[in-house]
């Protein structure tokens, strides 16, 4: 069996050495496990909670390649830190073959090891919501004395080196107030970009103006001297460039061009059931589309990938609406996982699987008594008088990695307590007790509980984890009095949806 491992760190103030860590325990890992490493893939100062990493996605492509069986990471957490990148990346390897291995977190096959996972990266995302939070507070502080608070500084501006506060640039905020009047005096973007560049003037992250240059410049309230972060806004929080009326004259002329030549931004959809469903007839997975009726009204739906891209000759299966697929499925979800009995059966399989799962701290505890053992025949050795010019040193190093062993152990114990039966417990009630309309609530539902959902022309086959309870369902009782209105575009009366777990 082949690997790749795929290491990552979020920031700049993390050094080096937290790659050679990962791929030290990494190599420890494939090595115990008759594992050959092939390759690696390293972003550096790339955070998870994004899939916008270039090594990471390199290896997702090459993953079709058929060149490895296994990425090898050292948490889960390097691989992705919110629950649709975890999804989506983790079945695109599968597709192509390959098997997502965590060094430290080994998950097991069943039903248990799939909620383990899920627990793994939901807690993942919530270390990084309150990494964010505390990020925030600090920033709102910063805020709340107008001071700077990161990303590219405006042309015209710059930051002072002690009090983080903006001040005008004397070299560059001329410019920005010719680009202001000559804009309002009617003269096109195209025309004022042309001829600052024929002065080789350039914008502030040094490249030429282009027409697309000037419109964060006229939307910039910082320009007429308004500090603003998320909900604080405080007007003279900084020093003005230009003045109201200026600014005012280039929002209404800049609005006009817009109507005439923008295009309505395209709506953000979110289709809750990407890489969980199927196609019944054959097998490809499902995608959304969106269309539109001759009344104008917009409508969303699920179409079977391989009619998407090949058309009706390769697969008929009729599209299904998206918003009571969507419901029915987390309402079915709730109805058939959250009772009180399947809930401690949970609790039950998580707790059994804490005991199976070959985390971190059992490698260490390893390490450990052989390098205790290395330590007492190497004392042995030397009590019988056996010695060498290395001894010492070789002495030296044994005790060095016995000391950052134990000190290694007793961090893991601190930061990774076991989960409790009450912990795991409040987990899954959060769950219950959410809110059914939250889209995010729904996502996070059937990310972590559903397994699979198959679409035939006359029946739903919905597959769950940790659950092996079944029932059929009819569509009207499915979808109460909404039925005509919620329909997927068929005309069949009495389509009965069969539940499988």
């Amino acid at each position: 069996m082949t690997a790749v491992i795929y290491a990552r760190y979020s920031s700049d103030s993390q050094r080096e050495a937290s790659i050679e860590g990962q791929l030290h325990d990494c190599k420890d890992y494939a090595e115990k496990n008759g594992i050959t490493v092939v390759g690696t893939y390293i972003d550096r100062a790339y955070s998870a909670k994004t899939d916008d990493r270039p090594d990471f996605q390199r290896m997702i492509k090459d993953s079709a390649k058929k060149i490895f069986d296994v990425v090898l990471v050292w948490k889960l957490d390097r691989f992705a830190r919110n629950r649709f990148d975890a999804v989506n990346y983790k079945y695109q390897l599968e597709k192509n073959g390959v098997h997502l291995v965590s060094a430290m977190e080994p998950i097991s096959q069943g039903p248990e090891g799939i909620m383990v996972e899920s627990m793994l990266i939901g807690m993942a995302e919530y270390y990084s919501a309150e990494l964010a939070l505390k990020v925030a507070r600090g920033e709102r502080e910063n805020a709340l004395q107008c001071k700077y608070n990161g990303g590219v500084v405006p042309l015209g501006f710059t930051i002072g080196k002690e009090d983080r506060l903006y001040h005008i640039d004397p070299e560059t905020a001329p410019i920005v107030q010719e680009i202001f009047t000559r804009y309002a005096d009617g003269e096109p973007a195209e025309k004022i970009a042309a001829s600052l560049n024929e002065r080789g003037l350039r914008t502030r992250t040094g490249k030429p103006f282009v027409k697309n240059s000037f419109f964060q410049i006229f939307r910039n309230r910082r320009y007429i001297g308004e500090y603003r972060y998320k909900d604080i806004v405080t007007p003279g929080g900084i020093p003005a460039i230009v003045d109201q009326d200026l600014f005012d004259r280039v929002q209404q002329r800049f609005e006009q061009n817009r109507i005439a030549h923008g295009r309505p931004a395209k709506e953000d959809v979110s289709y809750l059931l990407t890489t969980k469903l199927f196609c019944g007839k054959c097998g490809t997975l499902m995608g959304g589309e969106s269309g539109t009726s001759h009344m104008g009204n917009t409508y969303y739906y699920y179409k079977c990938g391989n009619a998407k891209r090949h058309g009706k000759a390769h697969c008929d299966l009729k599209a299904i609406r998206k918003e009571p697929l969507e419901r029915f499925v987390v309402d079915t979800a709730i109805k058939v996982i959250f009772s009180d009995e399947i809930i401690e059966r949970l609790i039950d399989l998580v707790m059994d699987a804490q005991q199976k799962e070959n985390t971190r701290l059992p490698v260490l505890k390893e390490q450990l008594r052989d390098t205790e053992k290395r330590l007492a025949n190497l004392l042995e050795a030397i009590e019988q008088g056996i010695l060498t010019p290395t001894t010492k040193q070789r002495l030296d190093e044994l005790e060095a990695r016995k000391e950052a062993l134990n000190t290694s152990i007793l961090e893991e114990e601190l930061k990774k307590p076991v989960l409790t039966r009450e912990w795991i417990r409040f987990w899954l009630e959060k769950f219950r007790k959410g809110d059914v309309g939250s889209t995010e609530h729904q996502r996070q539902i059937i990310d972590t509980f559903v397994n699979s959902v198959y679409v035939f022309d006359d029946r739903v086959v919905l597959n769950f984890n940790f659950t092996d309870d079944a029932k059929t369902v009819t569509r009207e009782e499915v979808l109460g009095s909404s039925a005509v209105d919620n329909a997927p575009p068929q005309k069949s009366s009495d389509i009965r949806l069969g539940i499988f777990c």
